[in-house]
């Protein structure tokens, strides 16, 4: 199981269902440790009901059918999926509401889901954000650079029973980028890679739960945007230059040469 987790993170998210999937061929008794641990690239789906998109995930699933965040209902049909309880569900359709400006600010389009249930011992409740921007020219990309590309982030978090006025939040977010251009200028490039990171607090309910989540996610999520620009981009150019520099660098040496007689 170790050695299996170990070959999933270094894998690059869009072979990541394959490998998934080859992986549970090999370690049936896992499933549910693999399933539960490994994130994939999300998938969108259609509520005919509203005519919106909404993210399918692990979270709002049972059985083959994925529960809609806009009207509550299972997409193929289910008799009795697991609904949330009418207080956390009139949470989630506030969050569904709120995220969907956050998403629009700081993504300029793309898909977003908010998902809400019960802790299995009724303290407490765990929610899912999720983001899922197409950044390819064809899609929700607006500027046009890339050939394909996508941005997938989920976040999850376990919200403790009320104290005296504070509350644990415990978010685990999950960060999978690729891209690919195909140019005249840039040529073929691809680019892909996940990135995991978890923030703990303790925090006043006074101005609500979706208030302090959403403070953290958007901490967390600046913090994981910088890493990923710093270890992923950074590094790339820095070895794009050194296998290739600027052709401006060379001139200065080039200019004694032609100056020869």
């Amino acid at each position: 199981m170790e050695a299996a987790m170990g070959l999933m993170r270094r894998m690059p998210p869009k072979h990541t269902e394959t490998a998934l999937s080859a992986l549970l061929s090999l370690l049936p008794d896992h499933s549910s440790d693999l399933l539960s641990q490994i994130d994939q690239p999300l998938q969108v789906l259609c509520d005919v009901d509203n005519a919106k998109e909404f993210i399918l995930c692990e979270y709002n699933r049972d059985a083959d059918s994925y529960r809609s965040p806009w009207s509550n209902k299972y997409h193929p049909p289910l008799e009795e999926g697991m609904h949330p309880s009418a207080e956390l569900r009139k949470l989630e359709i506030e969050a569904n509401e709120i995220f969907t400006v956050y998403r629009d600010q700081y993504y300029e389009g793309g898909i977003s889901s908010v998902y809400l249930w019960e802790e299995d011992d009724n303290e407490g409740f765990v929610a899912c954000f999720l983001i899922k921007k197409d950044g390819s020219k064809y899609a929700h990309g607006k500027r046009g650079y890339l050939h394909e590309g996508g941005w997938d982030a989920i976040h999850v978090i376990q919200v403790g029973p009320e104290a005296q006025g504070m509350a644990h939040y415990c978010l685990t977010s999950t960060i999978m980028l690729s891209l690919t251009t195909n140019g005249d200028t840039s040529g073929t490039f691809n680019l892909s890679g996940s990135i995991r990171r978890q923030m703990k607090a303790d925090l006043s309910v006074e101005d609500g739960h979706l208030c302090n989540m959403g403070k953290m996610i958007e901490e967390l999520e600046g913090k994981l945007r910088n890493q990923l620009d710093q270890v992923y981009f950074g590094k790339t150019k820095e070895m794009v230059c050194t296998l290739r520099p600027p052709s401006e660098l060379l001139l200065p040496m080039a200019l004694p040469d032609s100056r020869k007689p």
